[in-house]
């Protein structure tokens, strides 16, 4: 997968080769339980994200993936590219987008069309002693939550959340034992599916849009007063 900022020529020299590739492996599919997804590629550039969606349609598959973002280009540029993208992909196929995983980029990438989606963010941060919330990202290693009994995010269910408070988790982290990051892990797990969660129910209810605007304007007001990670 080349960088999004990548020169016009390597970006159609890739497309190409993944448009080849796509009708090799098209061609030798065989399983009937296993879902086959096209990729479009194209880096920033309109005429190239329009042929490779127009080769990747042509050869039809079980569902379509947008690749080459979330690699270094700006926030901008990625849901401008995803914009002239996702909405002209078959509606009644699954569309997934490679690689965003922190809680505001999912929900802008909802916004326009995508339904699937990957990263390890979750599960790296809590290597590192970090939690999502919905106040924002918690440092745990900082000083301020050795004697902070409180829950790590009191709007969560999960298992960390009810059973264990902030300075214990700090304390875990503080030391590295292995419980610490399984336990941040399984919160910052839970949290993103709560959140796609949400993000459903604001589908069926209609109000996607303005869910999803206030929800993000209160992570980011919340989180500039959140320890950063």
């Amino acid at each position: 997968m080349p960088a999004g900022g990548g020169d016009h020529e390597y970006q159609a020299g890739t497309l190409r080769r993944t448009a080849r590739w796509a009708e090799r492996c098209k061609e030798a599919h065989g399983r009937w339980d296993q879902a086959l997804f096209g990729i479009v590629q194209g880096g920033l550039f309109p005429d190239l994200r329009r042929e490779s969606l127009e080769r990747t349609l042509a050869i039809g598959f079980d569902g379509y993936a947008v690749g080459g973002l979330s690699v270094g280009e700006s926030r901008g540029e990625m849901l401008e590219t995803l914009a002239g993208v996702a909405p002209r992909l078959p509606s009644e196929k699954p569309r997934y987008f490679m690689g965003i995983g922190d809680p505001v980029g999912i929900l802008q990438v909802i916004g326009l069309g995508v339904d699937m989606f990957d990263c390890v963010l979750p599960t790296r941060l809590a290597r590192h002693g970090a939690a999502l919330t919905a106040a924002g990202r918690l440092n745990l290693r900082n000083a301020r939550f050795r004697r902070d009994l409180g829950t790590l995010d009191p709007e969560c269910g999960c298992e960390t959340c009810m059973g264990y408070s902030r300075a214990y988790l700090a304390h875990l982290v503080r030391e590295d034992e292995i419980l610490g990051h399984r336990l941040i892990t399984l919160h910052n797990v839970y949290f993103m599916t709560d959140l796609c969660r949400q993000a459903r129910q604001a589908i069926s209810e209609g109000n996607y849009g303005e869910w999803s605007r206030a929800w993000i304007s209160r992570y980011k007001g919340e989180r500039a007063s959140a320890e950063p990670a």
